[in-house]
This record gives structure tokens, sequence and C-alpha cells, in this order.
């Protein structure tokens, strides 16, 4: 049987594993789905539609699955909700919001970390393995691809796009997309190329050499984002490379330059 404190409150339709642990002052509207291994540890506020996984941690005063904060969504309306996977650790004040759209729903992977007081806006796709330091900020349409760190206060503004393995320095922001492998060490500004997370990773060499190569060939030689990518094509049969290929004909904010301002409307 779950362990439900006596001073939690569950309405509606709520589903838990059998060793669900909700703590004290916990307050589940449903449609809710949860399961096994979850803990919430106390004044947790979750409202559905809302999927949890196994193994969850959730610390209080997270607030999960209520309305976006947009001004033409009727908080009334359930929509496609939040779905959140297994083995995450959500801390203190984060807050997760449910899908604006009907595409589906806001989505996290697993064995995500978001630290005290770090937002996910509504619509946002996360990724596996990634850290959202404190007060990391996603505005709505977000998606950040596998292993993204995120530093404490840095803002991601809405639709923008994180590739995998991409860092972006604490007190930072972007309006545009961060390629994989990459370094936010700006305002919009990608300034160097992930090495520790690489090497962390165990990323053979020739395949990090091709990452230096597509950072030099978008960044240090003086070409213009179209020229760069076709640059890049040359070298399209490299897996690496293919990936920025896709990742820059497919982005829709640009991606962040070197310097200056944001570099926009190259698909």
């Amino acid at each position: 049987m779950p362990n439900i404190h006596s001073t939690a409150i569950l309405e509606g339709e709520v589903t838990l594993a059998d060793d669900v642990q909700i703590g004290p002052h916990c307050v589940l509207a449903g449609p809710i789905t949860i399961g096994p291994g979850t803990r919430l540890i106390g004044n947790v506020y979750l409202q559905g539609p809302l999927t949890l996984g196994s193994n969850n941690t959730i610390y209080p005063f997270a607030c999960l699955g209520f309305a976006p904060q947009h001004a033409q969504f009727d908080p009334q309306t359930p929509g496609k909700g939040l779905v959140i996977g297994d083995d995450n650790v959500l801390r203190e004040h984060v807050t997760i919001h449910r899908a604006f759209t009907d595409a589906g729903p806001t989505r996290i992977g697993d064995r995500n970390v978001f630290m005290a007081a770090s937002h996910a806006g509504h619509d946002c796709n996360i990724g596996s393995d990634c850290t959202f330091a404190n007060g990391a900020l996603l505005g709505g349409h977000v998606t950040v691809e596998d292993r993204v760190v995120v530093g404490g206060g840095t803002l991601v503004h809405q639709f923008c796009r994180l590739g995998q393995i991409a860092m972006l320095s604490g007190g930072m922001g972007t309006k545009a997309d961060v390629p994989p492998f990459f370094m936010l060490t700006g305002v919009n500004i990608c300034g160097a190329v992930n090495m520790i997370g690489l090497r962390r990773i165990g990323m053979p060499r020739d395949q990090i050499e091709d990452v230096r190569w597509a950072y030099k060939t978008m960044y240090r030689r003086g070409r213009s984002p179209r020229d760069a990518l076709i640059e890049l094509k040359k070298r399209r049969e490299r897996p690496i490379i293919a990936d920025y290929i896709a990742f820059i004909e497919s982005s829709e904010r640009g991606y962040c330059p070197a310097h200056g301002k944001a570099v926009l409307g190259t698909a």
C-alpha cells in the first residue's frame, strides 16, 4: 500500500504504485499517475493531467503540472498535461508547467536534476541526464537534448534548443540555439567547446576532433552561417558533422555566434 501522510490531500483520479510515499501537506489534484519508488517529501503540489514515473524524488514546495503562464490559456483547461520519466530529482520550489498546445504534453526524461527554484515552462521537451542549477529558467517550447548542463540563474528564451552535452555557464542567457557539445560563455555567445563534458562521456579522440573542426568552421574562420554550412556538408559522412548539419538546418531561431549578435535565420 502507498504510504500517505494523514495531512496529505488527494482529489480526483489519483493512481499510486504500492510503494509510493506521499509526505505531509502534499496536495494532489488528479488525474495523476505515480510510478513505483517515487517519493514526495512534503508540501508538494501536483495538478493533472500528470504522469510521474518511477524512483523520482520531489522536494518541498515543488509545483508540477499547473497551468501555463500564458495570458491566453484558460487555467481550467486540462490540456495534454505533463509527463515526467524515471529517477529524476526535483529540489525545493521547482516549477514545471503543463502543455499549452495540443501537440503533446510537456515532457521530462530520465535522471535529470532540477536544483532549487529552477523552472521549465509549458511545452518544454527535455531529454535525460541533464542538470539545471539553482534558478535556471527555461521559457515555453524549449527543447533540451541529453546531458545538457544549465548553470545557475541562466535564462533560455522560448522556442530555443540546447544540443546534446551543451554547457551553459551560470548567470548567462540565450535567445538562440546552442549547438551540441558547445559552451555558452556569454549572453548569446558560444565561446568554446565543452571539452570537459566530452571527456566525461569518453568520446573517442576522432569524434572530439570532429567537434573541434565543426566549431572552427562555424566560428573561427570568418565564414557566414551559410558558407559554414556548405563547408560542413563536405564532411557530412562523419556522424558528428551530420548531427551539426541537421541541427543547423532544423533551427528556427538560428544558433549563437562566438561574438556579437545572435545568428538568426540560418536554416
